[in-house]
């Protein structure tokens, strides 16, 4: 009898390795679109000089390497993946949508419901705004740059968001979303969810939030890469090694602005639910400022990097090791900008916006976060000091497990959001413990160790 259980349990086991993951929302191809839109418009602002000379165009001839190029870079990333959804993906005739495109409404029957969400969109804009102005740090360094770039789209926004609102309104299936839930309750007169209202501000405050850290990030590899100079980087490992890592951390900056700023339903793009547990954005708002300077810059908590030249330093006269070390900072470095690049025009922090399930989330379920501490611990090298301090070496080290921690928490925290939304990612989550080429063995050492997931609350 026992040998029959554990013949058909080995039946069950091996049909569930074969059957496969569940489907991915998202077309592998999306991000290799967007990535061909970037390389190209990094050639031409690389040869601008040479282009402007030849066709005789008229201002400076010399590279762009200035914000507003990296910023047109990241509209030439977002045009080929907006097409490549719509045109061969066809996401907009996705149920996950909302749209029914067969049976649009007469705009009057609609006009009160967007107004009402009208009101709640612009109060909410207003809001975020109001924040903006009273954060220090979105008025100094980098953030300046975000800071330009929203206000000249303020009013352009304000604009156009009423002839968006009206003709999706008449499409929806349920135009009475979140935002109209937060417009209602700032009426008073219709009955509204506040629930809803919950959903509508988690949505916003991480579009808000992590929307201008992105923008605020475009310009300095751009320019980085823009500027290199290749002469003798094919004999220099290390330097070819920088280079390759900026371009890779530019594909990964470019993409991922992407997804926070065209989280539009008919791209089937929008946020479907921001994550509700507190724990989730406690850990996320650690890697991230102003928080993050508290913690892990150069005099924070969790300084990891106090007499750390890194790895080219080390290596330095040992050119097979620094061409295989220079090679390994690649491939993982690699291994991460694919991972945004796979959630083509999805991607952002803290939200639920369709199950992916192919491309490196077929090695890992968290492979962004894998190959960002493995590169942090194989460039930084926190145990080798110039101090020679035991000290230095044990704090750093401490240090990079503590951050190395932090993003476990960020991920369990994660996985705790998408289990509670849909099931296609529980069934995702258990294809991948049997079958991940990365998570399988990391699954099977947790079991043994005798780990459990811990539960997780959501926040008020």
């Amino acid at each position: 009898m026992r040998a029959g259980v554990e013949q058909a349990r080995s039946q069950t086991d091996q049909a569930a390795r074969q059957a496969g993951p569940p489907p991915s929302d998202v077309s592998p191809m999306v991000g290799f679109a967007g990535l061909a839109g970037l390389l190209v418009w990094i050639i031409i602002c690389r040869n601008y000089a040479a282009l402007a000379d030849a066709f005789a165009l008229p201002g400076p001839h010399a590279r762009l390497d200035g914000p507003n190029a990296s910023l047109f870079a990241m509209l030439l990333s977002a045009a080929p993946m907006a097409a490549w959804s719509l045109l061969v993906d066809k996401v907009h005739l996705r149920p996950s949508t909302g749209i029914d495109w067969s049976n649009p409404r007469l705009l009057k029957s609609v006009l009160g419901v967007s107004l009402v969400k009208l009101t709640g969109l612009w109060a909410t804009w207003a809001i975020i705004g109001f924040f903006y102005c009273v954060g220090r740090w979105y008025w100094q360094g980098q953030y300046l740059f975000a800071m330009d770039v929203i206000g000249w789209s303020a009013v352009p926004l304000f604009v156009l968001s009423v002839p968006y609102v009206l003709w999706l309104d008449r499409l929806l299936v349920e135009p009475r979303d979140h935002a109209w839930h937060f417009g209602a309750m700032l009426f008073g007169r219709e009955p509204w969810d506040k629930a809803e209202v919950k959903k509508h501000w988690r949505a916003w405050m991480i579009k808000g939030f992590f929307g201008a850290f992105m923008i605020s990030i475009l310009p300095g590899g751009f320019a980085q890469v823009v500027n290199t100079d290749f002469t003798g980087i094919l004999s220099a490992p290390d330097r070819l090694a920088f280079f390759l890592i900026s371009l890779l951390f530019v594909i990964d900056v470019q993409i991922g602005t992407v997804g926070y700023l065209f989280t539009m339903r008919p791209l089937d793009a929008h946020i479907r639910s921001g994550n509700p547990l507190l724990a989730a954005w406690v850990a996320a708002l650690i890697c991230y400022p102003p928080v993050v300077f508290a913690f892990m810059g150069g005099g924070g908590i969790l300084a990891y990097e106090v007499n750390t030249p890194g790895w080219a330093h080390w290596l330095a006269g040992y050119t097979p090791l620094l061409w295989l070390w220079g090679a390994l900072l690649v491939c993982l470095t690699g291994f991460y900008a694919w991972a945004t690049m796979a959630f083509g025009i999805r991607f952002s922090n803290l939200t639920y916006r369709g199950v992916l399930t192919n491309g490196p989330y077929r090695l890992s379920r968290h492979p962004a976060y894998l190959s960002k501490n493995l590169f942090w611990w194989c460039s930084t090298l926190p145990f080798l000091v110039t101090s020679g301090s035991v000290v230095d070496m044990v704090r750093n080290t401490f240090f990079l497990g503590c951050v190395s921690s932090i993003y476990y928490w960020r991920a369990l925290t994660e996985e705790a959001h998408l289990l509670a939304e849909d099931a296609r990612y529980g069934e995702y989550h258990a294809w991948m413990a049997r079958n991940g080429l990365l998570t399988r063995p990391l699954v099977v050492l947790k079991n043994r160790l005798g780990l459990r997931r811990p539960q997780m609350q959501p926040a008020e």
